[in-house]
């Protein structure tokens, strides 16, 4: 049962999220579902309610919806529809909810399933595929790559966060840096520092690129 459950949950999302411009299409979600498995095995989180919050996190996104709430209760409302269990489906809403960065301003996670789910999302912002992401969002909802000229915000509200003026580069300063240090889990701890060095990395040629050092 639980196996078609994720199956229907797959075939659901792809359907939605195919070809989504934003960085948040089908394969992102791929991408956190593999990673809140692999660390729900190391951590020893149950990997059903794992592997369906991952896969419906971005479905409630309220980027796709009229609002947060209205997301949610589509969620629901799915679960609802393939017969998850009362209490399997409020712990995965519970996570959904709470797991967005929402300007540094989320509360933390109750459960390790939490922490593994809200780990592997963090994962997929950093990173090689983290740098693409940035960009892509950044194109998606028409933000410059850089300007000097456009301070870096060090404390945001939820609404700053989501509308604000910002740009590419910020954003790496602004939420992706910060996420080494807010990881829950210790194989998520793990596999942050490389990723993290790698957009260190790269931010120092992009400066050195932008003063025409190299």
């Amino acid at each position: 049962m639980e196996r078609k459950i994720i199956e229907a949950a797959e075939r659901y999302v792809q359907e939605t999220l195919r070809g989504e411009g934003s960085g948040h299409d089908w394969w992102h979600i791929y991408r956190v579902n593999k990673l809140a498995l692999t660390i729900a095995e190391k951590e020893g989180a149950d990997p059903f309610v794992c592997s369906l919050a991952a896969l419906l996190h971005d479905i409630a996104d309220e980027k796709f919806n009229a609002s947060e709430k209205a997301g949610l209760v589509k969620v629901s409302l799915w679960l609802t529809k393939h017969e998850v269990t009362n209490p399997e489906k409020q712990h995965v809403l519970e996570i959904i909810s709470t797991m967005s960065f929402k300007g540094g301003n989320s509360t933390g996670m109750k459960t390790i399933e939490g922490m593994a789910v809200q780990d592997a999302d963090r994962l997929d912002a950093l990173g090689a595929i983290g740098i693409a992401r940035t960009f892509a969002y950044s194109g998606h909802v028409g933000q410059m790559i850089y300007d000097p000229d456009i301070p870096v915000r060090n404390t945001m509200t939820k609404s700053e966060y989501r509308n604000g003026v910002s740009t590419a580069i910020n954003h790496f300063y602004e939420k992706l840096l910060t996420l080494k240090d807010r990881m829950n889990t210790e194989h998520g701890k793990k596999l942050a520092e490389s990723r993290h060095q790698q957009m260190v990395s790269y931010l120092d040629v992009f400066f050195s690129e932008w003063e025409g050092i190299r």
